[in-house]
């Protein structure tokens, strides 16, 4: 239910966005590019859909595109532009806040080793754990780089074990493109 009101909430923000301020741009084969950085939302990221593509919180400037993957796996990548001091805990404590509120617990936070092959990038994770149903325990993966001028979080929800691959690929597949799209800033 939280994830049709949260699609709901972020369609309707895409659709008002829809104006001249939008800050996506469209692309071939129903992509849309994020106007300020460059970065690409595909309409498909591995097993993954875009559902929706809009400004999400007009004061910190930052903008969304959301996925799913049939299983019911979850993405959700934004981008915002680096504040004075890049502080990934700082930047999701917001969501962090939120989980906590709701009966989350922390199941891990690592520094992971993600992004283009031969430029490693270090991506700051926090792991929620948010429910149990059988042998699922269901997960909410929030993480943070810095990438050129732009702080990209990625979120993930999932379900351990069966989709850690996915959320795996997921953010992989994430980091990678956007290091490949707005690592270097344009000349």
């Amino acid at each position: 239910m939280k994830r049709i009101l949260w699609i709901f909430l972020a369609t309707m923000g895409a659709a008002h966005a829809q104006d001249s301020s939008d800050p996506f741009a469209d692309a071939a084969g129903g992509a849309k590019v994020h106007k300020a950085s460059g970065f690409v939302c595909p309409m498909q990221i591995g097993p993954f859909e875009r559902d929706a593509a809009g400004e999400r919180d007009p004061q910190a400037q930052s903008d969304f595109c959301a996925y799913s993957a049939l299983d019911g796996v979850y993405g959700t990548v934004t981008l915002q532009p680096l504040p004075g001091t890049y502080d990934p805990k700082a930047l999701l404590s917001p969501d962090f806040v939120v989980q906590e509120g709701i009966g989350g617990q922390i199941v891990g936070e690592v520094t992971r080793t993600l992004g283009a092959k031969g430029a490693p990038l270090a991506v700051y994770t926090r792991t929620y754990g948010t429910a149990k149903i059988e042998t699922l325990h269901y997960r909410i993966a929030f993480a943070s780089a810095a990438v050129g001028p732009w702080a990209v979080d990625v979120t993930v929800e999932y379900a351990d074990p069966r989709d850690n691959e996915t959320e795996a690929d997921f953010l992989s597949a994430v980091y990678g493109e956007v290091q490949a799209k707005i690592a270097a800033p344009a000349h």
